[in-house]
């Protein structure tokens, strides 16, 4: 959640992002509102207490028909403590759910508007013209199904529509990808971590996914836990309610998970293949940093993300998301997206956040600082590597027989240098 105080002193601030948004500015009043009544209900509470504690000094000294009435009293004293204690209580309560349902503010310099207002900061290789090479290209499932590697077919007889099987080289492309991805976060200093993709109430929760985008996440009532659609969310509870010592430097984790969407909303668009899929495989970057470094290790988690681009080969560019376009959590977001052949458009293939130390207070993240105090440390996030990848690979990499070429970074990985047709 954002510094409450931070709101009562620059409550503008707020509106400003709110406004940025696209959300309700009266949340900041309402706020504003609700902590006035839970210092007074504080206030008065303590006030009363004190009453009461001076009452029962006396009560001890006194005797006979003195000490009955002070007794009396002292029972309406402590009735008042009760009312008092519960009111202050149920203040702040409200306090904070109201607060969990201001998203984080938005960072200096976001652009402004909503999905179509992003800034392309920079583009990145050429697409390749297929007309000059003399052939039409085929979409990544034609590709997918000439190459035995994609069966949307089974997987919707298996699990319903949006579900695939990755068989062959389908499968194989796919782990050397993910491997590729983790090897090199391995280099970068990320520990590799495998995290449960079932998490509580107050894992989703507080990494704020289930504010607006609860209609997103699979939930399993009977045992009251949610499937992940990414690893950023275990890998944020990793640390919850701990003080970190980050003198050393950052705390990084990448995450290999398999990851669930329900894709809500999503009805009728990219139907075909597995742009937009329920079940996918992620390697996921999570950093802990102290809150003044978060926007440099914004740009490295950046950096990274780009290095891995450009080593499986592919046209893309880099965007600055608009503002409402964020999620809950992110201060700013950077996506990568590839250029996708037979769609003649970029499509997003990474995604970094800076959550800055939203998710941390939800969590009770903290580090240790040099005077001894503790404060949220800020928490950031960058997709390394998807099955999405595989669109942008197979179309960039396609030859006119429909056979399609490895990346050489990828190759040791896969163990393939061309993906051949199956012969049926």
């Amino acid at each position: 959640m954002i510094d409450l105080r931070a709101l009562r002193d620059s409550p503008d601030a707020v509106r400003a992002s709110q406004r940025l948004r696209g959300e309700d500015e009266g949340v900041v009043d309402a706020v504003l509102a609700a902590d006035e009544r839970r210092r007074t209900a504080l206030s008065d509470f303590e006030r009363v207490r004190g009453e009461q504690k001076a009452h029962g000094k006396r009560v001890a000294q006194a005797a006979g028909e003195e000490k009955q009435a002070l007794v009396a009293a002292a029972k309406d004293l402590s009735a008042q403590v009760k009312q008092l204690q519960a009111a202050a209580a149920e203040a702040e309560a409200e306090v904070e759910e109201l607060l969990r349902s201001v998203p984080n503010l938005v960072a200096d310099g976001v652009p402004p508007g909503g999905e179509d207002d992003y800034i392309v900061l920079e583009e990145v290789g050429t697409p390749r013209d297929f007309a000059a090479e003399g052939f039409e290209p085929r979409d990544h499932l034609e590709l997918g199904e000439l190459l035995g590697a994609i069966d949307m077919g089974r997987g919707a007889k298996v699990s319903g529509a949006r579900f695939s099987f990755l068989t062959g080289a389908g499968a194989r492309l796919e782990l050397g990808l993910m491997q590729y991805a983790m090897a090199r976060a391995v280099e970068w200093g990320f520990v590799p971590v495998v995290p449960p993709t079932l998490v509580t109430p107050q894992m989703m929760g507080g990494t704020g996914f289930l504010g607006a985008h609860a209609e997103e996440v699979y939930r399993l009532d009977a045992d009251d836990l949610y499937l992940v659609g990414t690893s950023e969310v275990p890998l944020a509870g990793f640390h919850a309610d701990e003080i970190l010592d980050l003198r050393g430097g950052p705390l990084r984790y990448a995450g290999w998970s398999t990851c669930y969407r329900r894709e809500a909303g999503s009805h009728g668009k990219d139907t075909r293949g597995i742009i937009r899929v329920h079940q996918f495989t992620k390697v996921e970057m999570f950093s802990y940093v102290p809150a003044a470094e978060a926007d440099a290790e914004h740009q490295r988690l950046l950096a990274w993300e780009r290095e891995v681009l450009d080593a499986v080969e592919v046209p893309y560019r880099v965007i600055d998301v608009a503002a409402g376009d964020l999620g809950t959590s992110a201060a700013r977001k950077y996506d990568c997206e590839a250029w996708v052949p037979t769609q003649g458009r970029h499509r997003e293939l990474t995604s970094t956040s800076s959550c800055t130390t939203f998710q941390a207070r939800r969590l009770g993240i903290r580090e240790r600082t040099a005077e001894g105090s503790t404060t949220p440390v800020a928490t950031l996030n960058g997709t390394l590597a998807t099955t999405r990848w595989l669109v942008a690979i197979l179309e960039n990499h396609q030859r006119e027989d429909g056979s399609v070429v490895v990346p050489a970074a990828l190759r040791p990985y896969v163990g393939l240098d061309v993906l051949e047709p199956v012969r049926r």
